[in-house]
């Protein structure tokens, strides 16, 4: 594999109503996962993985036995496999966010898979029910091939970056609210209550964390990013120095960002991606006065 093809160009506008109707789809299976996994501690069952072939749920309990939902971005389809019934899928084509969502549901029903979901998307602006939304209706493959493998780049080089964390630290996961492929390390302290926090927000945020990850941009963020922050932030966190020198600290994010055009560009990407990791967490751990010593595998 080229590097082209490990880091292939993703500018927002180029598939932005793919990106869109993408979202919208991967709620709808997530919200199977959150329905039917076991809860785990800051909602780790919540989240999607990047597969061999695109974004997968894992196995999910049912009828005495287990099923899985993948997205394959290589051949464009939905498969769901279970282990009593065989694999069924649905084409990943041009249809709206209502055309997916009944077929998905029916292909449950056939699977006699019970389950009942908010129908709701979540962390958007102006959600609009997932039966009723025709608006997104875009699957352009070339795009969701290429956003497929910016994830499976981004996922290793993450994978190794949280391999050199001995504390608890979360897997590399995406997830599907907000669009994004995160890891997150803990300082094993808990952490003050945020004032005005829903349940979701309060259990996620409950210990001091460090986090990292990749999105593809939205909103006053016009193409995709690797992101790094701190929760709490400690003092002078922003005003950290961090590598590569086109990283910033963007202030209305509170946030690190790092575009991916710079690593997707830069002569070794995997190691600009590294260098963005480490030192923001560098930044962040020193500032928080982390036990480093007792956290981290020695390189």
């Amino acid at each position: 594999m080229t590097p082209e093809d490990a880091w292939p160009p993703l500018p927002l506008a180029d598939w932005q109503p793919t990106r869109d109707t993408l979202h919208m789809w991967t709620q709808i299976v997530g919200k199977v996962r959150l329905a039917l996994a076991p809860y785990m501690n800051h909602w780790w069952q919540v989240p999607l993985y990047v597969s061999a072939r695109g974004l997968t749920t894992s196995a999910i309990p049912a009828r005495d036995g287990n099923f899985e939902i993948e997205f394959d971005f290589l051949v464009h389809q939905l498969r769901i496999g279970t282990s009593w019934s065989g694999t069924r899928t649905i084409p990943l084509e041009p249809q709206s966010v209502a055309e997916f969502y009944k077929k998905f549901l029916d292909l449950l029903e056939t699977l006699q898979i019970s389950v009942k979901i908010w129908p709701t998307p979540v962390e958007v602006p102006n959600p609009i029910r997932f039966d009723k939304d025709v608006m997104h209706a875009s699957y352009d493959p070339v795009y969701a091939n290429r956003f497929w493998r910016v994830l499976t780049s981004a996922d290793t080089v993450l994978k190794e970056f949280r391999g050199e964390f001995i504390g608890k630290a979360s897997p590399v996961h995406f997830f599907w609210g907000s669009f994004d492929l995160a890891t997150t390390r803990f300082s094993g302290r808990r952490a003050p209550q945020r004032p005005g926090a829903d349940r979701i927000t309060r259990e996620a945020y409950s210990h001091e964390v460090i986090s990292a990850g990749w999105w593809p941009g939205g909103g006053d963020i016009t193409e995709p990013m690797f992101y790094a922050y701190a929760a709490p932030e400690p003092v002078g966190f922003r005003e950290a120095p961090t590598r590569p020198a086109k990283a910033f600290y963007h202030v209305q994010l509170g946030e690190f960002l790092l575009p991916y055009e710079a690593v997707r560009t830069a002569p070794k990407p995997r190691e600009a991606l590294l260098e963005f990791v480490r030192s923001t967490y560098e930044a962040g751990a020193n500032l928080g006065k982390w036990d480093r010593v007792a956290l981290e595998r020695q390189r």
